[in-house]
């Protein structure tokens, strides 16, 4: 596929943060889960906000002090890592790696439809807290109108959201009794 095309979608795994040293090189922030695909990844892009990501050669790529520093190819004075700043390292969304089975990326479960057993939509899931242990979905709780009229958080557990398709966009929730109720006692933020 020709990654110059629109219909690729990316997936940030880095953010240059500055340059580094004479040579071109840029120290940058990791955002991935899996660092040590930077031992063996060559090719990635570089973009800016909402531009179009442009392809970049990675001659080198090690570790200082907890950052990664990339040296690419096409960079080699300071003033050319200088534009460099702020922008994103992303690779298209089909070269993420694999997770395994009831596994799933944060960014694939944000925007998911929430439904009870029953049928009954709750909402979108809005984010994910970790918690140290099991994570807590977010959801944005709907209004037969469709605005949003409060949050609910529900434990991202096999137990209670036993079936999830990210390919559907939906994930079915069977909380115990009472979970939902909880969360609606909660003090609501002010």
């Amino acid at each position: 596929m020709d990654e110059s095309a629109g219909d690729v979608s990316w997936v940030a795994i880095a953010r240059i943060l500055r340059p580094r040293g004479r040579r071109g090189e840029v120290v940058a922030d990791v955002l991935t889960d899996f660092p040590e695909r930077f031992a063996t990844l060559r090719r990635a892009w570089v973009q800016r906000q909402d531009e179009k990501p442009r392809p970049v050669e990675i001659a080198k790529a090690w570790w200082h002090q907890q950052r990664l520093i990339l040296h690419f190819a096409e960079i080699s004075s300071i003033s050319d890592a200088e534009q460099l700043r702020g922008w994103a390292l992303v690779i298209p969304l089909r070269e993420r790696l694999s997770l395994g089975e009831n596994r799933y990326y944060v960014s694939d479960l944000i925007g998911c439809e929430v439904i009870e057993r029953g049928g009954r939509s709750l909402g979108h899931v809005s984010g994910v807290e970790p918690t140290g242990g099991v994570d807590l979905l977010r959801i944005d709780l709907s209004s037969p109108g469709g605005r949003q009229t409060d949050e609910l958080t529900v434990p991202f557990a096999r137990e209670i959201c036993p079936e999830i398709d990210v390919q559907a966009r939906r994930i079915v929730i069977d909380p115990p009794e009472g979970l939902l109720e909880l969360n609606r006692d909660r003090p609501t933020k002010q």
